[in-house]
């Protein structure tokens, strides 16, 4: 892969559950360590647009690249097959992903969650995974946590261990589906903090999120999606400070509202 070549590329992919279609002729482009906010309302295709770049779920129509190499898919045009789970697994291997609940092992400690896909992805030993984890746990702020099991830890933890077990496996791609939406609102600010330390270490993020504070400080582009379209992209001024008419327009416009009234 050349220096010039995006490390995500998103050409005209689409997908439809039945005769619903969520998304509609999506392009998109991600660079190293751009950190790229997706926002948009419930419903509007954001968490599957996420999705189907990482090949969790499977997009009808299009391409997703990583790094150069098309995920989900071997050949082209009348040539195209379905790839296979190995062939799958290849091209996502730079990628990490944290979902909206922390899918935490709640039989094992923070450390052997954090060790475990090391041991059997990476087939390290059981010390260095267990030393690799310490470490991993130590940047996003829980090395007095290692031996906490999930039940004795908050929500915002429990969501920091699955950052660290997620960039235990080294990647270049950090995928980010709502990471804070199902926490308590006074927990949110830890997790973001991490995420904050990510991007200033120059990591590439995809973020789908409805923190509006944390995209217009941190991210380089926002993506509004509705209706399973982007309809309207840009940096964070142009898209938070702008004119704008329509469904953003509204968009904003409620989340503004909202804030208001729990701040009043």
């Amino acid at each position: 892969m050349t220096k010039q070549e995006p490390l995500i590329e998103i050409r005209n992919i689409s997908k439809s559950y039945g005769s619903a279609r969520v998304l509609s002729d999506v392009s998109l482009t991600v660079n190293k360590s751009e950190v790229i906010c997706i926002i948009g309302p419930s419903g509007s295709g954001k968490s599957t647009l996420l999705r189907s770049i990482a090949f969790l779920e499977k997009y009808d129509e299009g391409d997703v690249l990583i790094e150069g190499e098309l995920l989900g898919y071997v050949g082209q045009g009348a040539q195209r097959r379905d790839a296979t789970k190995a062939e799958i697994n290849h091209v996502r291997r730079h990628v990490g992903m944290v979902f909206q609940q922390f899918n935490l092992w709640p039989h094992m400690t923070a450390q052997q969650n954090v060790a475990e896909a090391l041991i059997r992805v990476r087939h390290l030993s059981k010390a260095q995974a267990r030393e690799k984890a310490r470490l991993m746990l130590e940047r996003v702020g829980l090395a007095d946590k290692a031996d906490a099991h999930p039940i004795r830890l908050s929500g915002g933890q429990q969501q920091r261990v699955a950052i660290a077990r997620a960039l235990a496996m080294e990647p270049d791609i950090m995928l980010f589906d709502e990471p804070t939406s199902a926490l308590d609102p006074e927990l949110v600010g830890e997790v973001l903090h991490v995420m904050k330390d990510l991007a200033r270490d120059g990591m590439t993020m995809v973020v789908v999120t409805h923190e509006m504070g944390f995209a217009a400080q941190v991210a380089d582009r926002v993506i509004f999606i509705d209706q399973g379209r982007i309809a309207a992209s840009g940096s964070p001024t142009e898209l938070f400070r702008g004119t704008h008419e329509g469904r953003l327009k509204q968009f904003l416009q409620n989340y503004l509202d909202r804030n208001a009234f729990w701040a009043s």
